[in-house]
């Protein structure tokens, strides 16, 4: 059995890649509690949901301070997201919770999400400078920020209705995943304008998929109390050190361990243990042949 040690241990751990190379906790929190403490698939998942809304609410609040937001894209991405996510729990808790694929529908999911978030982390630098490009031949339009949001509303909401089927169901994405498809749609956009968007919006959608995990019993408290004792420090440390570190390396690493597990958990979901129904009806004829016997 894990206690409270080792949940702090793990949020240390998470905390600190977080806080060097600004990977979303999502991505790393829950295929932890999956794989090496053994948690169920939906109670890492919603408690991971709330853990990364409350360990990114820091995070946008010093974007919101520095004007690193673009709240159109926020709105337009929340717009999309959160009846997105609405719809995915309701579509959980009422049809997939009873059935015996929950698990495996949960952990194929979370798999395919992982495998996407690893490889946009490796090759960042490679898509960041492929879409360069773009950006270049853009700048000669002078298209203004205000003009390309008004012609990119659609994309944005369509962006978020994706982001809100995927994070609820897998809490992966909001965070790498999403700062790539702004990048793609917004190439003449800073980056950090991009990653304060990206972090305010996940803040949200993470909220609101993590409440409506919690309102199905997928959450546990007192494994979020502990994650977030070891991970809220551990981020701060890692923010202020993280110019000292090798991000480029332990971003690398990050995104091939993210790699492999999304691949591990698409070829082996984990699936739900058979109900012990026809044991029970077996205990029930034999007493039954039993009193038969005796009478």
């Amino acid at each position: 059995m894990f206690g409270p040690i080792e949940f702090i241990m793990a949020g240390v751990l998470v905390g600190f890649c977080v806080g060097i190379t600004g990977v979303g906790g999502g991505s790393l929190m829950t295929p932890i509690l999956i794989s090496l403490f053994k948690i169920e698939p939906h109670i890492a998942i919603g408690t991971d949901l709330l853990y990364a809304s409350i360990s990114k609410f820091c995070g946008s609040v010093v974007h919101a301070k520095k004007l690193n937001i673009v709240w159109p894209i926020v709105l337009w991405l929340a717009l999309g997201s959160i009846p997105a996510s609405f719809a995915t729990s309701w579509v959980l808790e009422h049809y997939l919770s009873q059935s015996t694929h929950y698990k495996a529908v949960l952990t194929t999911v979370l798999g395919f999400m992982l495998t996407l978030t690893g490889i946009s982390i490796v090759f960042r630098t490679q898509i960041e400078k492929f879409f360069d490009r773009f950006r270049n031949r853009e700048q000669a339009n002078m298209e203004s920020e205000q003009h390309a949001l008004q012609h990119k509303r659609l994309y944005i909401l369509i962006m978020g209705i994706v982001l809100g089927i995927f994070v609820t169901l897998s809490s992966v994405g909001a965070g790498a995943f999403g700062i790539m498809a702004l990048v793609i749609m917004f190439p003449n956009l800073p980056m950090i304008r991009i990653i304060g968007s990206d972090v305010v919006h996940a803040v949200l959608l993470t909220a609101v998929a993590g409440l409506s995990h919690m309102s199905s019993g997928n959450v546990d408290f007192t494994l979020l109390m502990w994650l977030l004792v070891g991970s809220i420090p551990a981020i701060v440390v890692g923010t202020l050190i993280s110019s000292r570190m090798p991000e480029r390396l332990i971003r690398k690493i990050l995104g091939i361990t993210l790699f492999a597990l999304g691949v591990n958990f698409m070829v082996n979901p984990i699936k739900a243990k058979p109900k012990p129904v026809e044991t029970h009806q077996a205990v029930v004829i034999q007493q039954t042949s039993h009193s038969t016997t005796t009478v």
